[in-house]
């Protein structure tokens, strides 16, 4: 059994919701070498969040764009903390509504997703920004 812990960083993007698995997939070297295992993902900000869900079609990721900006309205008359902007307060309210992990199996050195499954950085803030993940890996090493 081997434990590895990394921390990569995700390309800016814009607000919304965009999928990342080939991109967190391809970032750790060390998963390709992990027979049996599971990872544990935590992105390392409070203004946005990971979850997983629909990996073929791109409209289900708009259709979450919309939902959550009705859900959570950018309308300054209903929140306080507004010192980063509009955006400021309603950002960390959708992060705590979806969460800042993912705990996912791993079998024979890629993420045991379902067909359509696929990791979602759910970005809230206007203005795009590069963001941390720390992944754990606990495993057993191939041969």
């Amino acid at each position: 059994m081997q434990i590895f812990q990394t921390t990569l960083t995700v390309t800016a993007h814009k607000r919304g919701f965009h999928l990342i698995t080939r991109q967190v997939e391809e970032q750790i070297k060390e998963l390709k070498n992990i027979k049996a295992g599971i990872a544990h993902i935590l992105i390392q900000h409070t203004s946005a969040a990971l979850t997983l869900n629909e990996n073929a079609d791109p409209t289900v990721r708009s259709d979450f764009d919309t939902f959550f900006n009705r859900l959570v309205p950018e309308n300054p008359s209903l929140y306080q903390h507004l010192d980063e902007g509009m955006d400021d307060c309603t950002s960390h309210l959708k992060s705590s509504i979806l969460g800042s992990t993912l705990t996912l199996p791993i079998r024979n050195g890629r993420f045991d997703l379902g067909t359509w499954q696929g990791i979602y950085l759910c970005e809230f803030r206007n203005r795009p920004r590069i963001r941390n993940l720390i992944i754990t890996i606990i495993g057993e090493l191939n041969g």
